[in-house]
């Protein structure tokens, strides 16, 4: 069953009996089994579930990087099937932001040309790019490593390089990718007070997780994933969770 939290809203983004399949030689793999996903403007949603539950190829679909064997992927309620190559690669530079678990930084770049980089894909002119890099890498609070290279920062360095490079274009939306899957609890937890602050601002956030503890703190609507389907919905009120179940969960009992 479809459950969207705001029936007046209309969607940012919106998986419709979304299926994925991919050939195995013989076999034929589901990684993603009739889903649907609603994603309002402004929300902090949680894709969430263990590694094989088909998180990485829920990411590839909500981001536009690949198309529905089945299904609608509506983005403002146009279905993406219908942009040609160049114009989905034109929308995801400009709607949206990606960071990966991996950081995924240019090595030989610097961190201020690595948050340059996305701007030159969109023809920003050179002045306007540096003075946003450098604004950029200040709010992420690396003003004073702009000229170090990825191998001369800190994994925690590394991934707020890749957020301030996320932003470049200020994209409506951010999707993160395991985030905090390469740092240690501290510079992960600063990572995550980012992402808030983000969405505080207004930005889109669609995290992808296996670490409930990061969900449940974080989010305001968690899609739980298992063996490519929805297993259910979680929506945020307040200090409580609600799932379609109309299963409870208290916040302050967890933590």
């Amino acid at each position: 069953m479809y459950v969207r939290t705001n029936i007046m809203s209309n969607p940012l983004i919106e998986l419709e009996g979304v299926t994925r399949y991919y050939k195995m030689g013989e076999p034929v793999v589901k990684a993603i089994d009739g889903i649907n996903i609603s994603i309002d403007k402004g929300d902090f949603v949680v894709i969430m579930g263990p590694s094989g539950s088909g998180k990485s190829t829920a990411m590839n679909l909500v981001g536009s990087l690949d198309l529905a064997t089945q299904g609608r992927i509506l983005l403002e309620g146009s279905n993406i099937e219908e942009f040609g190559e160049s114009e989905l690669a034109q929308l995801r530079g400009k709607k949206i932001g990606f960071i990966f678990q991996s950081f995924n930084l240019i090595p030989n770049l610097t961190a201020k040309e690595n948050v340059m980089l996305p701007m030159m894909f969109q023809k920003v002119d050179k002045a306007d790019r540096e003075e946003r890099s450098e604004k950029l890498l200040k709010l992420v609070e690396l003003e004073d490593r702009m000229n170090h290279y990825p191998n001369q920062l800190s994994g925690g360095q590394q991934q707020r390089v890749a957020i301030a490079r996320a932003l470049a274009n200020d994209p409506e939306i951010i999707l993160a990718d395991e985030p905090t899957g390469n740092l240690d609890t501290k510079t992960g937890e600063h990572v995550m007070n980012l992402l808030t602050s983000l969405n505080e601002q207004g930005k889109t956030i669609i995290l992808i997780t296996h670490a409930s503890e990061v969900a449940i703190k974080r989010a305001k609507k968690i899609y739980w994933l298992k063996d490519g389907k929805i297993e259910k919905l979680s929506v945020r009120k307040g200090n409580a969770w609600t799932t379609k179940k109309e299963l409870l969960l208290d916040t302050n009992k967890i933590f």
